[in-house]
């Protein structure tokens, strides 16, 4: 089993000033399972394990970031953190990538601007690999978000991811070396939009402090990665399940 690539966004509300003082600190970590391609562009699929992290509240003596109370949804325009992590490809856990340079894993850090209303959210982030691939990438999209009960919320919009062409050629291209030594021909992918697809989401809040977070994600790779000799299907699937619990410190 290996660790599955995962995201995350953190939310931020405005500074505002606090009537308290001394330190405080809220926010969401949980562990699960996802069932994803075994690598961009593959057709096989295997199991691993996923994670997830939410932002809920700072304070810093007179200061604060975010909203103390678990259950506040920050509307309006708002600045965003975005983090994503990427697992390794390596050569001989694939047979077919047999000749290709492994990729190590990968850490983007980013952020951006979100917009939400009670029943829409729309954002807009910017991330760069600190660790791994160090290119640029960008991730747009949309939700339409569903209450069916006060314990359950439901969302489901379209994504698109651009990347730089050191990003595509990490993930997507062939050098003339590893041409040489794979049964690949060389190719050289340019930036563009990576792809494009669905997410739907689902959130049980069990208890204040512990819930249930699912997601099915449908992409289809467009332009240059969807061209790579790499792929071997354009169209992927992924089901994750987190649980999660709210931690907090001080008052």
């Amino acid at each position: 089993m290996r660790t599955a690539l995962f995201a995350t966004v953190i939310s931020i509300t405005p500074l505002m000033a606090s009537a308290e003082s001394g330190v405080g600190l809220s926010f969401s970590a949980g562990l699960g399972g996802i069932v994803a391609p075994e690598y961009f562009g593959s057709e096989d699929y295997e199991a691993g394990v996923t994670g997830g992290f939410e932002f809920g509240h700072l304070r810093i003596g007179k200061l604060e970031f975010g909203d103390p109370d678990p259950n506040a949804v920050a509307m309006g325009l708002r600045p965003r953190g975005s983090f994503r992590l990427i697992g390794p490809r390596n050569d001989s856990d694939y047979s077919e990538l047999a000749g290709l340079d492994d990729v190590d894993l990968s850490v983007e850090l980013g952020g951006g601007i979100g917009y939400q209303t009670n029943g829409f959210l729309a954002f807009a982030d910017v991330r760069y690999g600190v660790i791994g691939h160090e290119s640029w990438v960008a991730e747009v999209g949309a939700d339409a978000i569903f209450r069916p009960t006060t314990e359950l919320t439901l969302t489901v919009g379209p994504r698109a991811l651009w990347g730089s062409d050191s990003y595509t050629s990490t993930y997507f291209g062939v050098s003339p070396a590893e041409a040489s030594s794979s049964a690949f021909s060389a190719y050289s992918p340019g930036e563009g939009l990576v792809g494009a697809g669905i997410e739907f989401g689902a959130t049980y809040q069990f208890t204040p402090e512990w819930s249930l977070d699912g997601t099915v994600t449908w992409e289809r790779l467009m332009g240059d990665a969807a061209d790579s000799p790499i792929v071997q299907s354009d169209d992927s699937f992924s089901v994750s399940l987190v649980l999660m619990r709210r931690f907090s410190f001080g008052r």
